[in-house]
């Protein structure tokens, strides 16, 4: 065909404009597709943004809750503390960092700075015991060591709650000798240091308690006595007074024990303000309804109702004989507000005829005891009466030896006392005023089973002050604490098991 050149012009221009309408047509096409990409990348970018902020929200919940982090928090608010570069000491007179785990009250003591774990110490002393013979004054192999970390059941650790998912079971404790004078002692270097799950405060960590205030005022002293981990000497271990200064004694000597142990980085907060009436609450140790759980799966110093009047509230004190439930009064007897006194018998040896025990299987149940409390106790219980003398193992109460290969003398009844050493054979208020040494009134000595010699004319008795000492059997007068087992199907109704807020029981 054969085209003018008008004919020509006019296929150029539609053969332009086709090209053009393509070029748009592929243009469009492509913007189109590209809109539809950008917004499902902008889409895509929201989402992760907002997955982002959850997630960060949600980690900063988490980490909010952390114990480390809420008792940082609080001392960095308040001042409160003391960094000597290693730890972060809690200090003050009265500061909330009172924690409740597994049945016992503690106190914060530091926060490690790498670590992050958090140091406790019991607020009262939990039992008394020797730290070991005299002229033996090493942590490692002592029986001070042997009664903090014993996992049987009567033993400290043993009766934790769930002890290695809360605390550090590998812990190095510094138990170097210092004889310094308190204001004056320097970190301890690392000279003797014990691996172990629970230890004791060494004298360094009670002086950073009181920085900003004096001993006497510091929250560590809880106006007993009791030991710490610090020699003071080749024949002398460093222990704290009821007035809050620096003592030492010879490791034969009997003294209040306070447990110290770390807590893991990972526990957190779950309720409380860490005031003493409302401490701090811990993930996996923060049970709420109880209501049918036996008795028999809670743990030593959890509290329960159990009595009359004025004598009415109990404390935990193990399973011991793997079936029910040993408890004891949480503080000796009273009589219209006045503790109640008792010769312990003509002799030491413990059993439901002499005159304590004929008071406890008698007077007590009647009078201090209703039916249907009664009702809930074993009819006989086994109860160990070995002789303890000074520097002598706390197993000697329960055992014929160190290795518990036998069972000391023993005796039957319905009612009767705590061993020396045995848990909860502590003082749970204080003895002298804070700041100073006059006496609050508070505690009270009170019989053991246990005799202090092989004449069974002294028996262990449980200070006013936390430590021990001996009395005669026949002449002197000592405060009482019932002990008794709750049979195996006794059930809790109400309650949590703190002082507050006690469990109720019905069987």
């Amino acid at each position: 065909m054969h085209l003018n050149n008008k004919g020509f012009a006019i296929s150029t221009v539609l053969y332009s404009l086709l090209i053009m309408a393509t070029l748009i047509l592929f243009l469009l096409i492509g913007n189109l597709s590209f809109e539809r990409r950008t917004t499902n990348n902008f889409v895509d970018n929201i989402e992760d943004e907002l997955n982002a902020f959850i997630e960060n929200h949600n980690n900063s919940a988490v980490e909010e809750n952390l114990l480390y982090k809420v008792l940082l928090t609080n001392v960095l608010e308040t001042g409160n503390y003391y960094n000597d570069g290693v730890d972060t000491f809690i200090t003050g007179e009265d500061p909330n960092n009172y924690i409740w785990y597994s049945g016992k009250l503690w106190r914060a003591v530091s926060v490690n700075n790498d670590a992050k774990t958090t140091k406790l110490v019991t607020q009262w002393n939990i039992s008394a015991t020797s730290y070991n013979p005299s002229n033996q004054t090493n942590f490692e192999g002592s029986f001070m060591e042997d009664w903090l970390n014993d996992t049987t059941v009567d033993g400290f650790l043993g009766n934790l709650r769930d002890y290695e998912k809360f605390i550090v079971t590998d812990a190095v404790w510094d138990a170097t000798l210092d004889a310094t004078g308190l204001g004056s002692i320097q970190r301890p270097n690392g000279t003797t240091t014990v691996t172990d799950a629970v230890g004791l405060l060494n004298m360094y960590e009670y002086q950073s308690s009181y920085h900003g205030t004096t001993y006497g005022n510091s929250y560590l002293n809880n106006g007993l006595y009791w030991w710490t981990l610090t020699p003071y000497s080749s024949s002398d271990v460093r222990d704290v007074s009821y007035d809050g200064n620096a003592n030492s004694s010879s490791p034969s000597y009997t003294n209040g024990v306070r447990p110290s142990i770390n807590l893991q980085s990972s526990v957190k907060i779950v309720d409380g303000d860490g005031t003493v009436d409302n401490p701090y609450r811990l993930g996996g140790d923060n049970d709420t309804d109880l209501s049918g759980t036996l008795l028999s799966s809670r743990y030593s110093g959890e509290y329960i109702k159990f009595g009359n009047d004025e004598n009415n509230l109990y404390r935990i004190v193990s399973h011991e004989n793997g079936t029910g439930t040993k408890i004891i009064s949480a503080e000796p007897l009273k009589n219209n507000n006045r503790f109640a006194l008792s010769n312990f018998g003509n002799n030491g040896s413990f059993s439901s005829t002499n005159t304590i025990g004929t008071f406890l299987n008698g007077e007590y149940l009647n009078s201090y005891v209703d039916s249907s409390y009664s009702a809930m106790i074993e009819d006989n219980t086994t109860w160990y009466l070995g002789t303890v003398e000074i520097g002598a193992s706390y197993k000697l109460a329960k055992y014929t030896d160190t290795n518990m290969s036998g069972y000391a003398t023993n005796t039957e009844s319905k009612v009767g006392l705590l061993r020396l050493g045995e848990l909860m054979a502590g003082q749970f208020e204080r003895c002298a005023i804070k700041g100073g040494s006059n006496s609050t009134y508070l505690t009270v000595s009170y019989w053991t089973l246990t005799p202090n010699d092989m004449y069974n004319f002294n028996v262990n008795t449980v200070s006013s002050y936390g430590n021990f000492s001996n009395s005669n059997s026949g002449r002197d007068s000592s405060a009482v604490r019932p002990s008794l087992n709750l049979k195996s199907n006794v059930v809790i109704t109400e309650g949590d098991g703190t002082k507050n807020n006690p469990f109720i029981l019905k069987i």
